[in-house]
This record gives structure tokens, C-alpha cells and sequence, in this order.
């Protein structure tokens, strides 16, 4: 009994010695990966099991070739257990940031869901309460003469049509987010759909004196579905206008790098702070601390460029803006034919 006692003193002073030494190792290496911190735990269990074995084994005067027997029959187990460790570590942290990613992904979604609700509702209102009370005048006889009953008329149409867009922004962007977006992919001039969107834009820019131009060659063909295409286009140019000051510019261009093709959508509207720059296709940002809109019939929901977005990479491509001298510059890359 005696013997015995003596054997787990041995053992346990030296697996606890190995032990300590391993936590301010694992202190050390607290801000390392979790795969380091698996490998390490594990040779600590082999480096602890090997000391212990160790010191035993000396105590007891083993040959020298039992020893030997022994520390290879620990090394091996050392091996197995390690190379064990090394697989199932890196599978953990990989599960390990995939639910921290998870996690974050679910509370920007969240929050997100919560600020369109507030802002859409804040939108909804504004022109609600506006059609409600030039309703209420028009059917009271408040309002009486041609002019002011034909610019209620051309208000609420005005109104209507706004209300319009945002829900028609709100289903798209639903779409998107639900995944429910199914694109027919064909082979799309990207000029032409350019060109279209710059003759649908012209009358508004023409009213806030705002020059479009285009590039007149070099233009590729693009795999795309052709409406949500025209949408994006449409969205960041008139996007451009909106915050392009009067007698600014809006300027269209696009190329093809290797399998890619390129659109930009560059403007004079001054440039965007740097600290806005990464929230400019969040949902309901209008870069603005006022949430209403302005009185015009170029104003959105703070959707359009989430729903450029999210469009644009539903075809795999990519979208990002950056600040030139005088403007910002959007930059659109998709997959070329």
C-alpha cells in the first residue's frame, strides 16, 4: 500500500508540474485561435501522461529497454493524439466562427428589420396624413377654384405614385432578402440597357440641369437578367441625380476586364464623409440625418441602393463605391459573356 502511495505522489507531482507549466503557456496564448488552444490542451494531457510515466518508471529502477518500450508506446499514442487534435480543432473554430458570424449576421438583420419598420412607417405617414387632409378639403368645398383643386389633384397623384415606388422597393427588397428572387439569365448589351435608362432619367435631369453622358464605345455583353439589370442601372443613376448638385454631371461608363465586365456610375455630388461610406447600401440610408424625403418625384424609401445590392450579387457579381475629386464613383462588376 505503501508502494502505491509513493507511485501516485510521483505521478501527480509530475503531471501537475507539466499542468502548470501548460496553463501560463495557455495564458500566454490566450489570444491565439482556438486550433492552438486544442493542440496545446492535448499536449499537455500526452506531455503530463509522459512525465508521470516517466518519473514512475525511474523510481522503480526499469531497465533501461522497458523504458524505452514504454516512452515509444506514449510517443505513439502522442502522435495519434495530436494529428486527432490537429483535424478536429480546425473543425471547431471553423464551426466555432461560422456561429459567431451567424450570430452577428442575425443581429445587423434584426436591427435592420427594425429601422425599416420605423422608417417605412415614418414615410407612409408623412404622405398619408398630406392626402388625408387634401381629401378631406376637396370634399368639404374648402378648395373651390380650378387652380388649387387641379394642384391638389396633380399632389395627391404625385403622393400616390411615391407611395407607389416604396412598396413596390419593399417587395423587391423582401424578395431579395427571402431568397425568393429567381433571375433569367441571357446574354444583355449592357449599352443598350445603359441608354435606356439615361433617356428614362433625362427628363428629371433636365430639371435639376444636371448633364448625363455615356461612353460611346467599348461597351460588353453581360450575363444578366435583363430587367433586374435595368433596375440597377436605373437605381444608381437616378441615385446620382438625386445628390448631384444643379449644373452637375452624371457620367456612365463600363469595360471588361478578362471574365468580368464593369459598369461605373460616377457624380458631382461632392463626395461622401468616410464615415458613411460603409453603411451607403444598408437599408433605409440616405446619408441625411432627416428621415423625410424631399418633396420631389425623385424621392425613395432609402432602398434603391440596398436593392442594387443585393441584385447585383444575386447575379455574382460585386458593388462598391469610393470618393473621387468632386463626386463618388459606383462600380458594378459582372460576369462577362
Amino acid at each position: 500500500m505503501a508502494d502505491l502511495l509513493v507511485i501516485l505522489a510521483l505521478a501527480f507531482g509530475a503531471a501537475l508540474v507539466v499542468g502548470a507549466l501548460g496553463a501560463v503557456a495557455l495564458r500566454l496564448l490566450r489570444r491565439s485561435s482556438i486550433t492552438v488552444h486544442v493542440i496545446v490542451l492535448l499536449g499537455i494531457a500526452v506531455l503530463a501522461v509522459v512525465s508521470a510515466v516517466t518519473a514512475v518508471a525511474e523510481a522503480m529502477f526499469l531497465s533501461a529497454h522497458d523504458l524505452e518500450v514504454i516512452v515509444i508506446t506514449v510517443a505513439a499514442a502522442a502522435v495519434v493524439s495530436l494529428a486527432i487534435g490537429v483535424v478536429f480543432g480546425r473543425r471547431l473554430a471553423a464551426a466555432a466562427v461560422w456561429a459567431d458570424h451567424a450570430r452577428a449576421r442575425e443581429r445587423r438583420l434584426e436591427k435592420g428589420r427594425r429601422d425599416l419598420v420605423a422608417w417605412v412607417s415614418h414615410d407612409l405617414r408623412t404622405p398619408l396624413a398630406g392626402l388625408r387632409a387634401m381629401a378631406e378639403a376637396l370634399e368639404d368645398g374648402v378648395v373651390d377654384d380650378a387652380a388649387t383643386v387641379k394642384d391638389y389633384h396633380q399632389r395627391i397623384r404625385i403622393e400616390s405614385d411615391r407611395m407607389a415606388r416604396l412598396v413596390d422597393d419593399l417587395f423587391e427588397l423582401s424578395r431579395i432578402n427571402a431568397g425568393a428572387l429567381r433571375l433569367s439569365l441571357s446574354s444583355v448589351p449592357l449599352g443598350d440597357v445603359v441608354s435606356d435608362a439615361l433617356a428614362t432619367a433625362a427628363p428629371l435631369a433636365a430639371a435639376r440641369r444636371i448633364r448625363l453622358e455615356a461612353g460611346q464605345q467599348g461597351w460588353p455583353t453581360v450575363t444578366a437578367s435583363e430587367p433586374e439589370l435595368s433596375r440597377v442601372i436605373a437605381n444608381l443613376v437616378l441615385n446620382a441625380i438625386r445628390y448631384t448638385p444643379r449644373d452637375g454631371t452624371v457620367r456612365v461608363d463600363g469595360g471588361r476586364e478578362d471574365d468580368s465586365a464593369w459598369l461605373s456610375v460616377v457624380d458631382t455630388c461632392g463626395g461622401i464623409p468616410p464615415a458613411d461610406l460603409p453603411h451607403v447600401f444598408d437599408v433605409a440610408f440616405r446619408g441625411e440625418p432627416a428621415r423625410t424625403p424631399p418633396v420631389d418625384d425623385s424621392a425613395s424609401g432609402g432602398l434603391g441602393l440596398a436593392i442594387v445590392h443585393g441584385l447585383v450579387e444575386a447575379h455574382g457579381g460585386t458593388v462598391k463605391v469610393e470618393n473621387t475629386a468632386d463626386g463618388c464613383r459606383f462600380l458594378v462588376r459582372l460576369p462577362a459573356v
